[in-house]
């Protein structure tokens, strides 16, 4: 064998090499990517059950039921909602009427079973991916620059 063409099989074997080592990183990134979705994105795309995501929303007045770790609520970004069920310690500062942000996936029934459960951090803080599909469900409006107003239906 000549050494050109020794030369050309080391360059071919990287390159393969090299296609391969990317192709597994592109794979394991696109594996652990989580996507956000409002509830709307939810109910109007139909995910696919035992998919991983992000939902956020705000917790529905009323809907939270509780019993021993098990808790079930409500989360709605106005136009739609999704039934929660979580097991577990809930933060400190969960509570209805909050923005909240859960990981997990839906069931085959259409709840979703999170994994985790996050809570905003104080009252003039939203989540900034529910603050953008409550924007965009045309339910919040800009207040004093930085602060996001709900706007109830009817005023």
């Amino acid at each position: 064998m000549s050494r050109k063409r020794k030369r050309l099989l080391a360059v071919l074997g990287l390159m393969a090499g090299l296609t391969v080592a990317v192709t597994l990183v592109l794979s394991a990134f696109n594996e652990n990517l989580v996507f956000f979705h409002s509830p709307s994105d939810v109910v109007e795309k139909q995910l696919p059950p035992d998919r991983r995501f992000r939902i956020g929303g705000l917790v529905v007045q009323g809907s939270v039921k509780k019993d021993g770790l098990n808790t079930e609520f409500t989360i709605t970004d106005m136009r739609h909602e999704v039934r929660v069920s979580y097991t577990g310690m809930l933060p400190d500062l969960f509570r209805e009427g909050q923005g909240v942000v859960a990981n997990g996936k839906l069931d085959r029934e259409g709840r979703f079973i999170a994994a985790e459960v996050l809570a905003k951090h104080d009252e003039n803080y939203m989540p900034p991916e529910v603050a953008d599909a409550l924007k965009k469900s045309g339910q919040w409006h800009e207040n004093n620059g930085d602060h996001l107003k709900l706007v109830k239906p009817g005023s």
